[in-house]
């Protein structure tokens, strides 16, 4: 009895620690789809709260021939909505409550997408809908927020598209997304 009895309260707890991500816009299952590009996770400790982003990390060069691409305005089409990496739409979980370029996000589990346009000017949009693969169909319905990304040259090219997330001193941290020659970034802080 008191197995049982000790098995309900972990489920239970289990249920109440997940509630926030399971009242999140999800997908119904589809069939599997096959990964094109490695993929990482990206953990950061900032003020006390946990960032983690989960993308896939495709390369300049073509998988199939290796020849070179062109990234932005030609393989990531300007004024279309890009996952922010490649096969399934890019993950963001913030265990807290953040202000991403200023927008209140709250704790939870995120997809995160990319807006660039030909003037260089980029936004990141936060959807609510997770577990989806590509970036079509976008659904604004589900969108959160769109915040605007800052843009820097980098003094050398990225082959494969790298994000981070970097603690800014003295609070806050910042998200970057790097590749080509370009890179797109955006400050947070924990809401306390």
């Amino acid at each position: 009895m008191k197995m049982l009895r000790s098995v309900l309260l972990l489920s239970a707890a289990a249920l109440v620690a997940t509630a926030s991500l399971t009242a999140q816009t999800v997908p119904p299952p589809t069939a599997p789809r096959v990964r094109t590009s490695p993929h990482e996770t990206i953990s950061a400790g900032v003020d006390g709260n946990r960032v983690t982003i989960v993308y896939g990390r495709p390369y300049s060069k073509d998988p199939k021939t290796g020849a070179a691409r062109q990234i932005w305005g030609t393989l990531i089409p300007f004024d279309k909505v890009w996952r922010c990496g490649s096969d399934e739409a890019t993950l963001l979980v913030t265990q807290q409550p953040i202000l991403l370029g200023g927008t209140p996000v709250p704790a939870g589990a995120y997809t995160l997408y990319v807006l660039p346009a030909a003037d260089g000017s980029a936004k990141l949009l936060i959807s609510r809908r997770i577990g989806q693969w590509g970036a079509d169909p976008y659904l604004d319905s589900t969108e959160l927020a769109r915040v605007d990304l800052k843009k820097d040259t980098l003094a050398s090219s990225v082959d494969q598209f790298t994000m981070a997330i970097a603690k800014t001193p003295p609070a806050g941290g910042v998200l970057v997304l790097a590749w080509e020659t370009t890179q797109y970034s955006v400050a947070f802080t924990v809401q306390k």
